[in-house]
Formats: C-alpha cells, sequence, structure tokens
C-alpha cells in the first residue's frame, strides 16, 4: 500500500472510530449466547403521523473477535437522529486466537456465525415490535459495513440458498431493500486480492473447505435475489477494494438483476460508517431511498 493511501486510511479510520459508542435504548437478546443480542434506538425526532422506518444494521470487523456492534453504534445513533428506528445486531464471531500463519484473530465461525444472522432477522419482527413499538416493519432496511456488507447480502438472499442449506427460507425476507456499505460481496475475488487477510477463506473454515462452501455463503452465487439491492463503495478503500463491489454488480448483473453501484471519489473505507463525514450522509439518503 502506498504511503499516502495508508496515510489516508489511518486517518480515516481514527475520525470513524473518535465518536464515544452511544448505548441504545433498549438491548433484546434472541439466544442464550452473549453475542446473540439486538441493541434498539428509537427515533430521536420521530414524526407521529408517520411510523419509522427500521434499519437492521450489521456490523463489520472481518467477522473477527475484537471487532463488536459497539463501534458502529455511533452510526446507528446517527441513523436514528436521521428519523429511523434501528436495530444494531450483535452474532458470534471468530475465536480469539491467532489464525493459522500468524494472521491475527481468525475470522468468523462455521455454522455459527450464519447460524446468528439467520436467527436474528427471524427474531427481529417480533421484537421490534416490542421494543420499538413506532416503527414501520413494512418498510426495513438492513445495511451493513464490510464484513457486515455481506452478511447484509447474505441475509437478504437466504430463500435462494441451496436446498440443503439449513438457513434457507421458503420465500423472500420481508425487505424494502439492502445497502451494502464496502461489503466482502464476492469472496473468489476477495481471497484474490488478500482482503482482510484472508478473511473469507477463514470464515468458511479453511482452503480445505472454502470451494464447497463458496455456494452456501458467498453472496455472489446468491443471485438473483428479486429484493432491491444498493452497493456503496469508496473509490480509493484499501480493505475492501472497489474491484470487490464491482465484481457482485456484474454477478448480478448476469444474473439478470439490477444492482446498484454508488461510488464515491476520495473515500476510502471507514467515511461510510463515520457520522462526521460527508459519505455517511450519502449512506443514510441511500437507505432512505429504499425505505420511504
Amino acid at each position: 500500500m502506498p504511503d499516502d493511501a495508508a496515510a489516508r486510511d489511518a486517518a480515516e479510520e481514527a475520525s470513524a472510530f473518535s465518536h464515544p459508542p452511544v448505548d441504545p435504548d433498549v438491548t433484546a437478546t434472541y439466544g442464550d449466547h452473549p453475542d446473540q443480542v439486538i441493541d434498539f434506538y428509537t427515533p430521536r425526532e420521530p414524526d407521529p403521523e408517520v411510523p419509522a422506518p427500521l434499519v437492521i444494521v450489521l456490523h463489520g470487523g472481518a467477522w473477527r473477535a475484537p471487532y463488536d456492534r459497539r463501534h458502529i453504534t455511533p452510526f446507528a445513533d446517527f441513523l436514528a437522529r436521521r428519523g429511523f428506528a434501528v436495530a444494531n445486531v450483535e452474532y458470534r464471531r471468530g475465536a480469539a486466537i491467532p489464525a493459522q500463519g500468524g494472521e491475527g484473530p481468525v475470522a468468523g465461525r462455521w455454522p455459527d456465525t450464519f447460524d446468528d444472522i439467520a436467527a436474528a432477522l427471524d427474531a427481529l419482527p417480533a421484537l421490534a415490535r416490542e421494543h420499538l413499538p413506532g416503527a414501520d416493519l413494512r418498510r426495513t432496511v438492513i445495511t451493513g459495513h464490510s464484513a457486515g456488507g455481506h452478511l447484509a447480502l447474505w441475509a437478504a438472499a437466504r430463500h435462494v440458498l441451496p436446498a440443503d442449506a439449513p438457513w434457507r427460507t421458503d420465500r423472500p425476507a420481508p425487505l424494502r431493500g439492502v445497502v451494502a456499505l464496502a461489503p466482502i460481496a464476492d469472496f473468489t475475488v476477495a481471497e484474490k486480492l488478500n482482503v482482510c487477510s484472508g478473511a473469507s477463506r477463514q470464515l468458511l473454515g479453511g482452503e480445505a473447505r472454502f470451494a464447497e462452501r463458496l455456494p452456501y455463503a458467498d453472496p455472489a452465487f446468491l443471485l438473483p435475489t428479486g429484493i432491491a439491492t444498493t452497493l456503496v463503495q469508496g473509490r480509493t478503500d484499501v480493505i475492501v477494494p472497489e474491484a470487490v463491489a464491482e465484481s457482485y454488480a456484474d454477478a448480478a448483473a448476469r444474473a439478470g438483476e439490477v444492482v446498484g453501484l454508488t461510488l464515491l471519489e476520495e473515500v476510502g473505507h471507514f467515511p461510510l460508517i463515520d457520522p462526521a463525514a460527508d459519505a455517511c450522509a450519502v449512506v443514510a439518503e441511500e437507505i432512505a431511498q429504499l425505505a420511504w
């Protein structure tokens, strides 16, 4: 990575992580594991005449244990201040042990990470009715950043999973759309680019299981979904490069589906979830276009 790109990325990351975590209005469980929780944020200035759309947020962090939902709570609060009801989902990530080859903590757990996203999405309607009574669940949008962008795309594609997948549903999720932010959306391309030090390979259980599990986990295999989808991508992103999003969009086109791809000039990986960045306002507008 060139020095100027590395410096830009470091500054953007520092800005995104400079905001203090924002506590939710309420936290609910969707399972017995400590990570099986959802934080709910009510709209900060609700309109009594118009119920608020629900935005489901899935955080990134390469599916690795050190990165939990707390880092994306300022973004969740940003959306709540924009009039959305927000559900910030936690899920099981990789064990806090070094991956083979010293690549840092291992990425994800198979099948636990996918079990949790499926369980959370299945539990959310009832939990949201209880804890976000002012939300309009008919206008639900799911968003996620980086690895969370992958999970958002996957969650919206469960109805096109292979027939033997335990997470498959018999109908599309009741979503207005997906807004995936710098998503790890095509595992084959991500591995060629060594995105997050081979995180997608680790998520699927290593090289020996990678190919056989792709059809169950890789959004580029799960098309078309029939659900409105927009990708938002910084053109100077050195964490998840633009080529990953473009490959997913190309795969969608080959499957006969149009996927929106919003490319932001002079924007890297982290401004998409940084309330202080102009890119974050663009993200909120993309969500609003699908939700409202």
